[in-house]
């Protein structure tokens, strides 16, 4: 069981930047894949980053080069550092937590991040 708290969404002017933080317990953090997820009002929830166990990384195609996923096993931590941000942002973002090689997978309960002027 991993129990995934996500904080530092809130309102940002277009071209600002955030930081989201997922800090995860419960278990072995090292072990597991993580993932940010983003869902906008009457949209599905897709795939914003992630990253492996290793540390391999991937992005969706709409926040390459502006968002920065990034991870502390020792503070069982993963951050995605948003910057450049735009109206179409805006979104509740999820933390989502991996056993690599099992169906085992938790999710945080989200942050609000709203850009606006």
């Amino acid at each position: 069981q991993v129990q995934l708290v996500e904080s530092g969404g809130g309102l940002v002017q277009p071209g600002g930047s955030l930081r989201l933080s997922c800090a995860a317990s419960g278990s072995i953090f090292s072990i597991y894949a993580m993932g940010w997820y983003r869902q906008a009002p009457g949209k599905q929830r897709d795939l914003v980053a992630a990253s492996t166990s290793g540390g391999s990384t991937n992005y969706a195609d709409s926040v390459k080069g502006r968002f920065t996923i990034s991870r502390d096993n020792a503070k069982n931590t993963v951050y995605l550092q948003m910057n450049s941000l735009k109206p179409e942002d805006t979104a509740v973002y999820y933390c989502r937590a991996v056993l690599e090689g099992t169906a085992y997978h938790y999710w945080g309960q989200g942050t609000q991040v709203t850009v606006s002027s």
